[in-house]
């Protein structure tokens, strides 16, 4: 039977009940900034119990943005925060579900590992999950892992039997439960209740955890006598009963806990933190948000619903105000309700900047494109990404080169003028080869992290001050070189390309103040305390065209405005 190592690191569990979307990411987030913070060497690890292997073929509609890694793993959007929180990347070993637990297992039965033995939920699915979990322990001094799903999910129960046997082989001493519940807000009683979150504990004692710290979560403060009847009925000291209240902007989140002592309890329970806390650059965000005065508007013409679909590209555009001073608003369009060119420029001619994210795909595609021909036309700060990119280059050959039929192979595969498509409907079979072993495609889809060239003087190059770059990418999809030279001829400039020149990365016009897309997905690699250069250029540029539009009476005065600033 597998045992959890990790030497001397110590293990936080994070579980949660009553609702979903307790805030369990953001909590662990946040206590990875903070331990971080005092100076801990901090490992964040994501336990999913859906069925999928991983999060890349479930709807962003669904669960919310596929987050990217360095190294391609495709996951869940929570990574993203972990991320942005504490500045350490993660990988494919920061998240394991369900499905690869039990895919892990099957191979190792039919390879014959088990010798034999009849394959069950406890031991080897339980086992196979505390392998993952201690993976990688023993170079941090704490691993923090978040529980997926709600307390009392069938799926979530052999994730709580792991972690129940962890504290068993650890000891107390080195193993910490953190339960989030939901504190229920009755407005027509003006009333707290509790008796939903005693259940949710009730269901975790049943599975044989107690909860060390209760974290409360809800819209409403915590009175004293509120907090001693969950103390009593939850089995918790009343000290470990704490407030988790809602926050006007996510990243006075870490604050928040530290000035109700999280960090301070958890340390006291490890006894391993030597040092106070260093928020000195939480305080600074912090500061930065509550002085941000002007506002800019950015129109996201997308074809998802709800701000966890584009998650990261939002967090991106506020890293981004937060940097610049300035409250980023962001105004989603969906892209089936430009059904005319008039339509498109009625709907954002209130934006100072239009940003078309990644997406797959047929559907709001002409809406998107009718968002990118208004934004070329009128000078508008513009900013595509991924898909975004690849509309881009239809929408000049079509509307600039008079190739009207000029399509991508993933809307309409018979297209003559396929001007993006798969690399094997375009390229010699010699140099696909060469081209799909050197990214080490496995499969259909370019993903993880890729290294591109820079043109030097190009918009691109003065945002990144940088000749050669490294991004994250999610596509299968690539800009045809076959129609590069007619591109360039209707004022795409290609700025960007991989380190040996085939594939195009980064395109920009030249009659254009602002106007650039990139193939990959910057938006990625973007912290609160450190903004991504590419989104702060774009905001800049949206700063300058909302200063413009002040008084002008049409896009020509406001173009003649932003080139004499």
């Amino acid at each position: 039977m597998s045992r959890c190592s990790g030497k001397s690191a110590r293990f936080v569990f994070v579980t949660g009940g009553v609702v979903s979307s307790v805030g369990k990411g953001i909590f662990s987030a946040s206590l990875g900034a903070l331990l971080k913070a005092r100076g801990l060497r901090v490992l964040l690890r994501k336990l999913d119990p859906y069925i999928n292997v991983d999060s890349g073929t479930i709807r962003p509609g669904q669960h919310g943005e596929v987050f990217v890694t360095n190294d391609g793993a495709e996951t869940d959007l929570d990574l993203g925060h972990y991320e942005r929180f504490s500045g350490i990347d993660t990988n494919r070993d920061s998240v394991i579900t369900t499905g690869r637990v039990y895919m892990n297992v099957i191979s190792k039965e039919r390879r014959g590992d088990y010798l034999g033995q009849t394959i069950q939920v406890i031991p080897h699915i339980t086992d196979e999950i505390k392998e993952h979990i201690a993976k990688g322990s023993d170079d941090v001094d704490v691993v923090i892992c978040e529980i997926g799903g709600t307390v009392g999910d069938i799926e979530g129960l052999p994730f709580l039997e792991a972690i129940r046997q962890i504290r068993n082989e650890v000891g107390e001493d080195r193993c910490l439960f953190i339960h989030l519940a939901w504190i229920v807000y009755l407005e027509n009683l003006k009333e707290l209740k509790t008796k939903p979150a005693q259940h949710s504990v009730k269901e975790l004692q049943r599975a044989g955890i107690q909860p060390d710290i209760l974290v409360c979560r809800g819209d409403m403060p915590l009175t004293r006598d509120i907090k001693e009847k969950l103390s009593l009925f939850c089995n918790v000291s009343p000290d470990d009963v704490i407030e988790g209240k809602n926050a006007s902007n996510i990243y006075e989140i870490p604050l928040t806990y530290h000035a109700v002592g999280l960090d301070s309890r958890v340390c006291g329970h490890f006894g391993n933190c030597s040092s106070d806390a260093d928020l000195g650059e939480w305080e600074n965000i912090a500061n930065n948000i509550r002085e941000s005065m002007d506002n800019v508007t950015i129109g996201v013409v997308g074809k998802y619903s709800g701000m966890d679909s584009y998650r990261s590209v939002f967090e991106a555009l506020s890293h981004s105000g937060i940097f610049k001073k300035r409250k980023v608003l962001v105004e989603f369009f969906d892209g089936e309700k430009f059904d005319s060119d008039n339509t498109a420029a009625e709907m954002l001619s209130s934006v100072d900047a239009i940003l078309v994210p990644g997406g797959f795909g047929k559907r709001a595609v002409d809406g998107k494109l009718r968002a990118i021909k208004f934004a070329r036309e009128n000078k508008v700060p513009f900013l595509g990404i991924c898909l975004g990119l690849q509309l881009a280059v239809i929408e000049a050959l079509r509307n600039i080169s008079g190739v009207s039929d000029a399509n991508s192979s993933e809307f309409d595969e018979s297209c003559k003028n396929l001007a993006v498509a798969r690399i094997e409907e375009w390229m010699s079979d010699d140099k696909m080869k060469k081209c799909m072993e050197r990214l080490n495609m496995g499969g259909t889809m370019r993903l993880g992290a890729f290294s591109c060239a820079i043109k030097e003087g190009s918009l691109a190059n003065r945002a990144y001050n940088s000749c050669l770059i490294s991004e994250r990418h999610r596509h299968r999809y690539e800009v045809n070189n076959n129609y590069r030279k007619k591109l360039e001829e209707a004022g795409v400039v290609f700025s960007g390309l991989s380190v040996d020149g085939e594939l195009v990365e980064i395109i920009e016009r030249e009659d254009h103040p602002w106007f650039l897309a990139v193939q990959f997905h910057p938006e990625f690699k973007s912290r609160p305390f450190a903004a991504h250069p590419l989104f702060i250029s774009f905001v800049d540029a949206a700063c300058e065209f909302c200063a413009c539009k002040v008084g002008a009476k049409n896009y020509a005065e406001v173009l003649n405005c932003v080139r004499t600033r």
